[in-house]
């Protein structure tokens, strides 16, 4: 029955341009299938443009490009090892002050709040991720900049000016500053993913730990906490594949200087940035090429590092579908 009846695109019995719901269905399928395949088709276009670029420089350079750390556009000799270091260093300590935020944020409005306010505070900090990149910078560059210059550094010297990453003289940007703003804005990221991981545990479990005498503190982490290890862990390394790529909040605060510093307070470059403040002055193909290698560098580890987080959530929800 559905086979014979049609539909007319024009109005009016009439006309001769009327399409079957079973070739409604096929061609919705086919655009619908195009549409993807674009996706792939741009991402591959986008790795294989990427590649063309910095082959001046793979050849010039080759592997020893990425354990190089002398950058010098002046004399065309380039190496990305200070721009991989201002990388992980930064987008490692905002994990660390991300992930207990974000986590103990998300237990809060699943298991504390009444659903009316933990919609509110859920919406409210998933608005965070909207705020634009830039906006991030400059309150960097004015407010939390001089904020650890005059008060967070003479602290952290003053208490834990015996470990090396405290020590040196503070100018409030570098990789401190980059750090904290990379952390508000991947808070977001980790909290929302956390918040669907906790709603997966079944409200038995957390009734039954309670009814055996458990306290709060300890219903939370033996029924939510423990058994959400691999979804915590996928969130988290989200959260840093989006550290990774961050680049123009980075950029205002970080110093942009190509150096490898174990002081927080150190100025440093990460691959994103460096590639935001050269790429328009670079006057020399092989700089030009130098910057496509780093581009292509960061692809390849945000990728691997997004794949990882992909699997470990993949399998987190397995896991789920199997206690539910």
């Amino acid at each position: 029955m559905i086979e014979k009846s049609t539909v007319n695109i024009k109005d009016g019995p009439s006309s001769s341009w009327a399409i079957s719901f079973s070739k409604q269905d096929k061609l919705a399928y086919l655009i619908l299938r195009f549409i993807a395949l674009i996706i792939v088709i741009l991402l591959g276009a986008m790795i294989f443009k990427l590649f063309i670029a910095s082959k001046l420089a793979f050849n010039e350079f080759g592997f020893s490009f990425i354990y190089t750390d002398f950058w010098n556009p002046i004399e065309d000799e380039f190496g990305a090892l200070p721009f991989i270091f201002g990388t992980i260093i930064t987008s490692v300590v905002a994990l660390i002050i991300a992930a207990p935020i974000s986590i103990g944020v998300a237990i809060y409005v699943n298991e504390y709040l009444g659903t009316k306010v933990a919609t509110f505070l859920s919406l409210f900090v998933e608005l965070i991720a909207a705020v634009p990149s830039i906006i991030f910078g400059l309150w960097g560059l004015y407010y939390l900049a001089p904020f650890i210059k005059n008060t967070l550094a003479p602290f952290l010297k003053s208490t834990l000016g015996f470990l090396p990453l405290f020590q040196g003289v503070s100018y409030g940007i570098g990789i401190l500053a980059a750090s904290i703003i990379l952390a508000l804005m991947i808070i977001p990221t980790i909290t929302s993913v956390c918040r669907e991981i906790f709603k997966t545990i079944p409200n038995l479990n957390k009734e039954a730990a309670l009814a055996l005498g458990a306290t709060k503190f300890e219903m939370i982490s033996l029924t939510i906490l423990k058994p959400s290890f691999s979804g915590i862990i996928g969130a988290i390394v989200l959260g840093l594949g989006r550290a990774l790529g961050e680049t123009m909040a980075v950029a205002m605060v970080i110093g942009n200087t190509p150096i490898i510093s174990s002081s927080l307070f150190s100025s440093a470059s990460t691959m994103a940035s460096v590639m935001a403040n050269e790429y328009a002055e670079a006057d020399s193909d092989l700089h030009l090429s130098a910057l496509c290698y780093i581009g292509l560098l960061l692809f390849v580890v945000t990728f691997i590092v997004n794949l990882f987080a992909r699997t470990i959530v993949w399998r987190q929800t397995k896991k789920s579908k199997r206690r539910n």
